[in-house]
């Protein structure tokens, strides 16, 4: 059961339990809270502050009187904020002002940054801190707003459309510290939320503490955990950047080399082409081609006439072999008559005592027929 009234007799011994009483101007009901349980409280119930607490109700034996032993513990009032965040939840949820797909996406690389918070409050410092150390370059714009109280939510409104409407940021943070449902309620203003949607530029919400969560996280295209942790969301780190431009010039150098190597290639096959095309190239290919035709030719015709030679050495040893100073040379003979020089070819031609001149291999001599 959930029970509501005033806090007082808070007492927490070493134990590290809680003891207090509830009471209202009827009743007061003894309470106790184990140490697990009260070590989840952000702050314990201070002296006369109205608290709602749940739990159980039993009988301390020893002293014989009920307690409510308790599990939970809450300032008053927040059931009805928490019922009226649910509703409003539900209601937005509906309407699609949480769904996924209207979600869009962070710049990689944020030139102008807008910042809706509280001038005073330390989620300021925390941001600020965390844009000098991560991306000093981007330039940081602050709408001042109040993050609490009943002119917060207007103030985060009208902080919201003044950087749409004249700083045009690639990207904005609306940002607080944590704190109770009530002090968190304009974060769950149905027209914050509105506001939300509205904005041109992405918006990262980073309200409370990584427990908290309001309308405007579920609305916002990026829930942080804290604030410092939305400035880590929308800012890339420095030296990250650098090491990726010396990775990148190192990548372009050698692409850079490599595509030098690639047209030194080209431009020297072109070269060689063009030499292979050029007149001169042509005449002194027909010049070469020349003295080889003209050499071939020189060695055609000296083959030729080398077998011709051949050839008539053959035909002269033959005649030789056939003619008539090899034959005498073997001991033929030419008879001739002495007068008129006819060759005598038959004995008619040479009657007994014509005169004949006889050749042989090494001369002549006179003859006479008997």
């Amino acid at each position: 059961m959930w029970v509501s009234g005033e806090a007082s007799n808070v007492s927490r011994p070493a134990s590290g339990h809680l003891y207090f009483t509830l009471k209202d101007a009827q009743a007061s009901l003894r309470c106790v809270m184990w140490r697990p349980d009260a070590a989840r409280l952000l702050t314990p119930p201070r002296e006369g502050e109205a608290v709602e607490v749940h739990g159980r109700v039993s009988v301390y034996e020893t002293a014989g009187q009920y307690q409510l032993y308790a599990d939970t513990l809450r300032p008053a009032g927040e059931g009805l904020l928490y019922q009226q965040f649910l509703q409003l939840k539900a209601r937005l949820e509906a309407e699609g002002l949480f769904a996924a797909e209207r979600k869009r996406p962070l710049p990689a690389w944020p030139a102008r940054i807008g910042l809706v918070t509280s001038p005073s409050g330390a989620a300021l410092r925390d941001v600020i801190h965390v844009f000098r150390r991560r991306f000093p370059l981007a330039e940081v714009t602050l709408a001042p707003t109040p993050v609490q109280g009943d002119e917060a939510a207007a103030g985060i409104i009208a902080a919201l459309q003044a950087l749409n409407r004249h700083v045009h940021p690639d990207v904005i943070l609306l940002v607080r510290g944590g704190g109770s449902i009530e002090d968190l309620a304009a974060f769950n203003d149905e027209g914050v939320a509105r506001a939300i949607a509205a904005s041109q530029a992405p918006v990262v919400s980073g309200v409370g503490h990584e427990t908290d969560f309001t309308i405007a996280d579920f609305v916002a295209d990026r829930r942080a955990p804290t604030p410092s942790a939305a400035a880590e969301i929308v800012t890339p780190d420095v030296i990250v950047l650098t090491e990726d431009v010396r990775l990148a010039r190192a990548r372009l150098a050698e692409a850079l080399a490599e595509r030098l190597r690639t047209q030194r290639w080209a431009m020297d096959e072109l070269r060689f082409r063009i030499r292979l095309a050029s007149p001169r190239a042509q005449v002194a290919g027909a010049r070469q081609r020349l003295d080889d035709l003209g050499a071939r030719a020189q060695a055609g015709m000296e083959a030729g006439l080398r077998l011709r030679r051949a050839a008539v050495g053959g035909l002269a040893q033959t005649l030789r072999a056939v003619g008539p100073a090899a034959v005498l040379e073997r001991g033929y003979a030419v008879v001739r008559l002495k007068d008129g020089g006819q060759v005598v070819r038959s004995r008619k031609q040479a009657p007994p005592g014509v005169a004949l001149e006889v050749r042989v291999a090494d001369g002549t001599f006179p003859a006479r027929a008997e």
